[in-house]
């Protein structure tokens, strides 16, 4: 049964230890969670994600990619996955190459890809290069106006192979869009595998998944740093909520927030140099701030009511987050120095539930989950207040923004089973990504690379 935000608030006014954790976080489904008996595979293979698309954008640039010469010398096939990246995009359509190999090199004909349906070619190659490394290059090219779009070349090694056609995917997006793609972007998220959990880091399509971390307890609320290195999350093996953050490379965990009682929902500044933090220590749940290393805790919000779930603005002047002191929770801005620098101002009206907002990098759109017979990701203009629908699914939450800003990711059930799921913000390009077998939860969307 799903829980609902009005009993978790009060059973965290409560101080109901480990459950009252659990339900002041703003993961209105996570008891749910616990109590499913569902375990998934444990292989790494099989916790890969499985995409299904559905719709298309407006309008669709028919693109048609050759196989590339050499690649199948390769452990990868690096012309499968960016035809499957611009097909994911909803915005550029592939046209079918009839099987033709060509390299970045050769003398296209232009025309004739032209007359088979494609306003863009992409020719490539891949070549060893010695010491398991491999050269691989590409060349765009538009057949309407005849001429090149630009290209690439990229020494790597085998595991780099997979990242490098999702950038020659985000070329091409780029080039023919004119913003820039994300498929060299990673997800984070999380699955139950037997009586365990693992908090996994894939790229952006639901594949090459890896597991950062495995835990005989719950992890929630993955949130990623700036520069796409680090991963703050809230983990229950201390038999409560506490705060982490860890390192993808090394593997290292530094504890950021262990208060006295609830530790929950971390949020990075865009600096990277803090996290927005709620924290019960000092009575009703509150919004903190804590540096990256754990130390400087301040408190933010001062009210008689639960505030959390806490979301820095893009320009890192505003936080944005989750109270009921108006009754019932709807979503708030502050100042980033907290309400001691200027108070706090309501910012849903529509809807009497509203809860995790997210902040679209530009700083235009906070999406966020309403109830409204059922949880519904919904997507409102700033500016002007307008609010959008983009779901017609009753059991969504934990919003994630792409870093272009144009999808977000989202948990949400489908057919019965817990899935992953994605939106474009027009509304009119959807997947979903599901496990073989089981559930997952927890998603957040990467930034750009650096």
């Amino acid at each position: 049964m799903r829980k609902l935000w009005a009993p978790n608030w009060l059973s965290a006014k409560r101080h109901h230890a480990n459950q009252a954790a659990t339900r002041l976080i703003g993961r209105h489904a996570l008891m749910a969670w616990l109590a499913a008996a569902l375990a998934l595979s444990a292989s790494a293979a099989q916790a890969q994600l499985n995409v299904e698309i559905s719709g298309v954008g407006a309008s669709q640039i028919p693109v048609a990619t050759a196989n590339f010469q050499g690649e199948a010398q390769a452990p990868q096939n690096l012309t499968a996955i960016i035809r499957s990246d611009l097909a994911r995009s909803g915005r550029l359509r592939n046209v079918d190459p009839g099987g033709a190999t060509v390299a970045e090199s050769a003398n296209v004909d232009l025309g004739s890809w032209k007359s088979r349906g494609a306003d863009a070619f992409v020719a490539g190659s891949v070549t060893p290069s010695g010491n398991g490394q491999y050269e691989v290059r590409f060349r765009l090219y538009d057949t309407v106006k005849g001429q090149s779009l630009g290209g690439l070349a990229f020494n790597v090694n085998q595991g780099q192979l997979r990242v490098t056609a999702h950038k020659i995917a985000d070329y091409i997006y780029e080039k023919l869009l004119g913003e820039r793609g994300v498929f060299a972007t990673r997800l984070s998220y999380v699955s139950r595998v037997g009586g365990r959990y693992q908090l996994l880091i894939s790229d952006s399509d639901g594949q090459n998944s890896q597991v950062a971390l495995t835990s005989n307890e719950p992890i929630i609320s993955p949130s990623w740093s700036p520069d796409g290195r680090r991963v703050a999350y809230v983990s229950f093996e201390a038999k409560k909520p506490v705060v982490y953050v860890h390192d993808l490379a090394t593997g290292k965990r530094t504890l950021v927030s262990n208060q006295k009682g609830n530790n929950s929902a971390p949020s990075w500044s865009p600096d990277g140099q803090h996290l927005a933090v709620a924290l019960s220590r000092d009575g009703n749940t509150q919004v903190y701030q804590v540096n990256a290393d754990g130390s400087g805790v301040r408190r933010l919000t001062r009210s008689s009511a639960i505030d959390t779930e806490p979301q820095y603005s893009p320009d890192g002047k505003s936080i944005y987050f989750t109270s009921d002191r108006g009754g019932a929770p709807q979503v708030y801005r502050m100042p980033a120095g907290g309400e001691e620098a200027g108070s706090a101002q309501r910012v849903t009206f529509k809807g009497n539930y509203n809860v995790s907002p997210r902040i679209s990098p530009d700083g235009k759109y906070l999406a966020y989950i309403t109830r409204s017979g059922g949880f519904k990701l919904q997507l409102q203009d700033l500016t002007n207040g307008d609010v959008t629908s983009l779901t017609d699914t009753s059991n969504d939450e934990a919003p994630s923004f792409a870093a272009n800003g144009k999808y977000i990711l989202y948990a949400t059930r489908v057919g019965g089973r817990a899935v992953l799921a994605a939106v474009s913000t027009d509304g009119r390009t959807r997947q979903v990504l599901s496990l073989q077998s089981g559930d997952v939860r927890e998603p957040s969307w990467g930034p750009f690379m650096q």
